[in-house]
């Protein structure tokens, strides 16, 4: 049987590597200085595009911008 002391503390704590990687991220922008913080939250925006299909055959696709929640 494993020990626990060999599980990474944000398993440990219940979160996914995504989650923890995305905290730490968010920490490290909020520490910058201007300008770089607003480059900084500029890149960190979403742009992707959603297509239903239907028939075997994509419809039109619905472009989307979102930013990630903090």
């Amino acid at each position: 049987m494993a020990s626990n002391a060999a599980v990474p503390f944000w398993r440990a704590a219940g979160m996914t590597y995504i989650s923890y990687s995305n905290i730490c991220a968010n920490l490290v922008r909020n520490c910058l200085k201007e300008p770089f913080k607003a480059e900084a939250l500029n890149r960190e925006k979403v742009h992707f595009s959603i297509s239903k299909w239907a028939g075997g055959k994509p419809e039109k696709p619905i472009l989307r911008s979102d930013t990630p929640g903090v």
